[in-house]
């Protein structure tokens, strides 16, 4: 089992059905794994405002965490309005944002920026980029525990 699988498992494992998803080039480990779990549902966004508006819309709705996957710091921009109104409604947000692989940040990519800061924008309580695969798992459940917890928040745990 890769990280990716491992991560897709634990999402599962601990109740969250629904990702919704604009996925880039760094993401497609996880967007694999999705395919993979017959528990966790991908909804395809064209759009990380739909994606991020979607995953309120929904945990509003379900009153449980709903999922979103990202790319990079400009998706998680794109998203930022949305996950500003489900940290305001206290809305259990998982919030997944792929980056660029550790190896490839030393060339300062065209899309290379600081997640973390643009994320606690919307995850004051909880923003977390993994270190390792076998972190992986544990941050996850890090941050599904985050969302969860009470008030209810949006959780950044950025791959």
């Amino acid at each position: 089992m890769n990280g990716a699988q491992a991560l897709m498992k634990t999402l599962a494992d601990a109740g969250v059905e629904v990702c919704f998803t604009n996925p880039g080039t760094s993401e497609m480990h996880f967007v694999a794994a999705l395919d993979s779990e017959p528990r966790m549902r991908a909804v395809l966004c064209l759009f990380e405002g739909v994606a991020t508006g979607a995953a309120d819309g929904y945990a509003r709705m379900a009153g449980k965490p709903a999922a979103t996957l990202l790319h990079l710091g400009c998706g998680l921009g794109n998203g930022l309005a949305n996950l500003h109104n489900a940290r305001k409604g206290k809305v259990p947000v998982v919030n997944i944002v792929g980056d660029h692989a550790t190896t490839h940040t030393q060339y300062d990519a065209q899309l290379q920026s600081d997640i973390e800061t643009v994320a606690r924008n919307v995850s004051p309580g909880f923003v977390r980029t993994s270190q390792s695969t076998a972190q992986l798992c544990q941050d996850a459940v890090d941050a599904i525990a985050a969302a969860r917890g009470l008030p209810g928040q949006v959780a950044t745990l950025i791959l």
